[in-house]
Order: structure tokens, then C-alpha cells, then sequence
């Protein structure tokens, strides 16, 4: 029943637990790198979007809506 008082406590102190232990068995990755590097080339040119279309009147917008 003492358990039930202190469940806060009991929580936090496994959340603490939990995470020191994750970060104390936690491996760094080994960092491979190649002895070539390879160079890619990439277009620089910006794509554009053309839109030709005739814009609505007053009257036909509010014919939509």
C-alpha cells in the first residue's frame, strides 16, 4: 500500500533508470568512407511553371460560389 503513496517517485526514478542505461549501452556508428570520392554534377537550372490561363471575373467567381 506504502507502493501506491510514492507511484510519482517510483515513475520517475525508472524513466531515469531507463534512459542512463539506454545511453550507457548505446554504440557509436562506425564511419565509413570511401577512398574515391564520387562527384555528382547537378543542373543548377531552376525549374519554372508557366500558368496561361485568363483570370475569373467578379461576376464569374461569384456565379461559383
Amino acid at each position: 500500500m506504502n507502493a501506491l503513496k510514492h507511484m510519482e517517485a517510483i515513475f520517475v526514478v525508472a524513466a531515469a533508470l531507463a534512459t542512463v542505461t539506454s545511453f550507457a549501452t548505446a554504440t557509436t556508428p562506425v564511419l565509413r568512407v570511401s577512398a574515391d570520392p564520387v562527384v555528382v554534377k547537378v543542373d543548377s537550372s531552376m525549374p519554372t511553371v508557366v500558368v496561361a490561363a485568363k483570370r475569373l471575373t467578379a461576376a464569374e467567381k461569384a456565379a461559383l460560389i
